[in-house]
């Protein structure tokens, strides 16, 4: 039922997102919060504390900023699929899907470094794309990798995804040293810049490397998994264990940029699996990116599978899940 509401791509599906993705973070507004105890907030990256200390005055106002980041995150979502087409659909499951992996954690529904990164890593995954059968060198990849490293600077271990950058070529090209060169200068270019800028302004650079390293090297604050967050976390595996199996069941009968696109995304899947697992920094904030991945997988799932009743099943879990862990969230 839920499933086949959200499957319509009319007005009244965008006004429900909408509605969907004020109850999921209606606790952050009703209980604003400062973020103060994440690493990130104590030795924060030079421009997450720029936009910190310019733009976020107030609880309030950052609740705002990371709620309007998840209302662009769920326009791009949807505009990436328009645009290249890979699931053969126009859906706005995307959207709804990534709007409830937002409601998970909810201690995480406050301003915070890792949503504005997300939206820079959409960004650059498009630019990535639209390299594909270009002809010439393709600049997109410096350009991607340009967009990932300025990401970096506001949250440190988006720095990673800059792999993708090199996965894309090594999908969408002939594998070509003046591309390599440029992806790799454009993950070195905003660092080099701010490097520059801190000696030009007399700061001091070891602060600078310590930052660094304490956002990418240091120990993360342990998170404390409810039984109940622990039955979603379970349920949303076994979802998209199901979605990557059927995938890959159908993957050599889609067209070439599709199949690309997918290894692509399957790839951002990889990388932030192991960072969250090999990177002692990393927390559960990595949702929001793994959540991009994992918004397109399951979509095609869902769409496509000719069993509908294990897709239905599946997404009614994860409305209800999401809405149990904001009411538990409040008790």
């Amino acid at each position: 039922m839920f499933l086949r509401l959200f499957r319509g791509t009319g007005p009244g599906v965008v006004l429900l997102i909408f509605l969907s993705a004020c109850f999921v973070w209606l606790n952050a507004f009703l209980e604003p919060k400062l973020p103060v105890s994440f690493h990130y907030d104590i030795n924060p990256m030079p421009l997450y504390a720029l936009i910190r200390n310019l733009a976020i005055k107030s609880a309030i106002g950052g609740t705002i900023f990371s709620f309007m980041i998840i209302l662009l995150m769920t326009f791009l979502l949807v505009n990436f699929n328009t645009a290249i087409f890979f699931i053969n659909e126009r859906t706005f499951l995307p959207s709804i899907i990534y709007v409830l992996f937002s409601g998970l954690f909810p201690s995480f529904q406050v301003f915070n470094p890792v949503l504005p990164a997300a939206f820079l890593l959409m960004i650059a995954l498009r630019r990535i794309m639209d390299a594909y059968r270009k002809n010439g060198t393709a600049y997109n990849f410096f350009d991607a990798s340009l967009i990932i490293s300025i990401g970096s600077l506001i949250y440190a271990n988006l720095i990673w995804f800059g792999l993708l950058t090199f996965v894309g070529i090594a999908l969408l090209r002939t594998v070509n040293l003046k591309e390599l060169l440029l992806g790799l200068l454009g993950l070195c270019t905003p660092p080099a810049i701010i490097a520059g800028i801190f000696y030009v302004l007399g700061k001091d650079m070891g602060s600078l490397i310590a930052t660094a390293r304490f956002n990418l090297l240091g120990e993360s604050e342990s998170y404390y998994f409810s039984r109940v967050t622990v039955a979603g976390i379970v349920i949303i595996g076994l979802a998209i264990l199901a979605s990557t199996f059927y995938l890959f069941s159908v993957i050599n009968s889609k067209k070439i940029r599709s199949r690309k696109t997918f290894w692509l995304l399957i790839w951002v899947m990889i990388i932030s699996f192991t960072v969250y697992f090999a990177v002692p920094s990393v927390s559960v904030e990595m949702i929001f990116i793994a959540a991009i991945p994992a918004s397109y997988l399951l979509t095609h799932y869902f769409v496509f599978s000719k069993k509908q009743l294990l897709p239905e099943i599946f997404f009614t879990a994860l409305i209800i899940i999401t809405i149990a862990i904001q009411v538990l969230s409040v008790i």
